[in-house]
């Protein structure tokens, strides 16, 4: 009798301390998780394997040959917490060597409406890149309107 009541007691002090954690996590506020930068070659891939190390040994080469890269691509990991019937956009904002100051290069696109999490890529094209200059600092957010929900953004920004 006595050691069902110390149980009974341990499992609802466990229970209290874990309910307000899990409420938290269901609960899950709008976030950037992760934005990865990606240069493109000719043929538009960031990588020749699906190799972490093979990526990062690829982008180490066509930072290397800048004449090999033919475009920029940011693959943005996000999570929304929003309503299905409200639209909501990505966007990511550049400061180049060729905008400066207020004057940023904008990127946006929209969110899948019926998702609440993963991960989109904006890109920048051959020609907009070779107009862009060297992305000095990005700035991404998450909008809904004019309400930011989320944001994320590089040490220089």
């Amino acid at each position: 009798m006595r050691l069902s009541r110390l149980l009974i007691a341990t499992v609802l002090v466990w229970f209290a301390g874990i309910l307000p954690a899990s409420l938290q996590v269901q609960a899950a506020d709008s976030r950037i998780l992760k934005v990865l930068p990606h240069y493109l070659d000719a043929q538009g891939r960031h990588t020749l394997s699906p190799s972490l190390y093979e990526r990062d040994a690829y982008q180490a080469l066509l930072r290397k040959n800048p004449s090999k890269i033919s475009g920029l691509r940011f693959d943005i990991h996000w999570r929304a917490d929003r309503k299905a019937s409200t639209p909501a956009t990505l966007r990511m904002e550049l400061r180049t060597s060729k905008h400066q100051g207020t004057d940023v290069l904008v990127l946006e696109t929209p969110l899948p409406a019926k998702r609440s999490r993963g991960w989109t890529p904006l890109t920048l094209d051959n020609d907009a890149y070779r107009a862009a200059g060297d992305i000095q600092a990005w700035h991404a957010t998450i909008r809904e309107g004019d309400k930011v929900l989320a944001e994320s953004n590089s040490f220089l920004w």
